[in-house]
Protein backbone atom coordinates (compact mmCIF):
# COMPACT_ATOMS: atom_id res chain seq x y z
CA UNK A 1 0.00 0.00 0.00
CA UNK A 2 1.05 3.68 -0.80
CA UNK A 3 1.16 6.41 1.67
CA UNK A 4 -0.55 9.49 0.25
CA UNK A 5 -0.26 12.74 1.94
CA UNK A 6 -3.32 15.47 2.02
CA UNK A 7 -1.89 18.01 4.37
CA UNK A 8 -0.70 19.97 1.38
CA UNK A 9 -3.34 20.39 0.05
CA UNK A 10 -7.87 20.21 0.28
CA UNK A 11 -8.92 18.35 -2.46
CA UNK A 12 -11.92 19.57 -5.32
CA UNK A 13 -14.12 17.10 -5.95
CA UNK A 14 -15.76 19.53 -9.18
CA UNK A 15 -12.36 19.84 -10.63
CA UNK A 16 -11.37 16.31 -12.40
CA UNK A 17 -13.73 14.21 -15.12
CA UNK A 18 -14.42 11.74 -12.03
CA UNK A 19 -14.93 13.09 -8.30
CA UNK A 20 -12.76 10.22 -7.40
CA UNK A 21 -9.20 11.51 -9.19
CA UNK A 22 -9.69 14.53 -6.40
CA UNK A 23 -7.39 12.23 -4.09
CA UNK A 24 -4.27 9.91 -4.63
CA UNK A 25 -4.66 6.27 -5.10
CA UNK A 26 -3.43 4.30 -1.87
CA UNK A 27 -2.99 1.62 -4.00
CA UNK A 28 -1.08 2.45 -7.47
CA UNK A 29 0.52 5.89 -5.94
CA UNK A 30 -1.62 8.18 -8.80
CA UNK A 31 -1.23 11.55 -7.87
CA UNK A 32 -4.70 13.56 -7.72
CA UNK A 33 -5.95 13.96 -11.72
CA UNK A 34 -3.81 11.02 -12.72
CA UNK A 35 -5.99 7.82 -13.61
CA UNK A 36 -4.72 4.11 -11.84
CA UNK A 37 -2.28 2.34 -13.49
CA UNK A 38 -1.82 -1.80 -13.49
CA UNK A 39 1.34 -2.51 -11.86
CA UNK A 40 2.80 -3.62 -15.73
CA UNK A 41 2.05 0.12 -16.04
CA UNK A 42 -0.58 0.75 -18.12
CA UNK A 43 -3.49 2.65 -17.75
CA UNK A 44 -6.31 1.03 -15.82
CA UNK A 45 -9.43 0.17 -16.84
CA UNK A 46 -11.37 1.42 -13.47
CA UNK A 47 -10.14 3.68 -10.95
CA UNK A 48 -9.21 1.67 -7.79
CA UNK A 49 -11.55 0.55 -5.15
CA UNK A 50 -9.39 1.69 -2.36
CA UNK A 51 -9.28 5.17 -4.12
CA UNK A 52 -12.97 5.33 -3.87
CA UNK A 53 -13.44 4.50 -0.62
CA UNK A 54 -10.71 6.97 0.59
CA UNK A 55 -12.21 9.58 -1.72
CA UNK A 56 -15.52 8.99 0.26
CA UNK A 57 -14.19 9.18 3.54
CA UNK A 58 -12.17 13.05 2.81
CA UNK A 59 -15.57 14.27 0.92
CA UNK A 60 -17.40 13.16 4.08
CA UNK A 61 -14.74 14.62 5.82
CA UNK A 62 -14.74 17.88 3.96
CA UNK A 63 -18.43 18.34 3.25
CA UNK A 64 -20.36 16.15 5.77
CA UNK A 65 -22.35 12.85 5.14
CA UNK A 66 -25.34 14.74 3.95
CA UNK A 67 -23.57 16.01 0.83
CA UNK A 68 -23.33 14.54 -2.26
CA UNK A 69 -21.52 15.15 -5.22
CA UNK A 70 -23.69 15.76 -8.57
CA UNK A 71 -23.36 15.75 -12.12
CA UNK A 72 -23.99 19.47 -14.09
CA UNK A 73 -23.52 19.36 -17.75
CA UNK A 74 -19.57 18.82 -18.38
CA UNK A 75 -18.74 18.95 -14.66
CA UNK A 76 -19.49 18.18 -11.23
CA UNK A 77 -21.08 20.29 -8.38
CA UNK A 78 -21.53 19.93 -4.38
CA UNK A 79 -24.99 20.07 -3.03
CA UNK A 80 -24.66 20.27 0.70
CA UNK A 81 -27.84 18.74 1.45
CA UNK A 82 -27.81 15.80 -1.37
CA UNK A 83 -28.98 13.25 0.80
CA UNK A 84 -31.43 15.18 3.24
CA UNK A 85 -33.63 15.16 -0.06
CA UNK A 86 -33.90 11.86 -0.56
CA UNK A 87 -34.99 11.16 3.29
CA UNK A 88 -38.62 10.94 3.85
CA UNK A 89 -40.22 14.28 5.32
CA UNK A 90 -42.41 14.26 8.39
CA UNK A 91 -45.21 15.38 6.17
CA UNK A 92 -44.80 12.02 3.96
CA UNK A 93 -45.56 9.59 6.89
CA UNK A 94 -49.00 8.73 7.04
CA UNK A 95 -50.71 8.11 10.34
CA UNK A 96 -53.57 5.21 10.30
Amino acid sequence: MIFCSYHRFKPDFTAHRHPVLAVCCPSCGSAPGVWCRRPSGHRASDLHAERGADADRVFIEQHGWEASVERDGDGWIIDPRGRASIRPQPEQFSLI
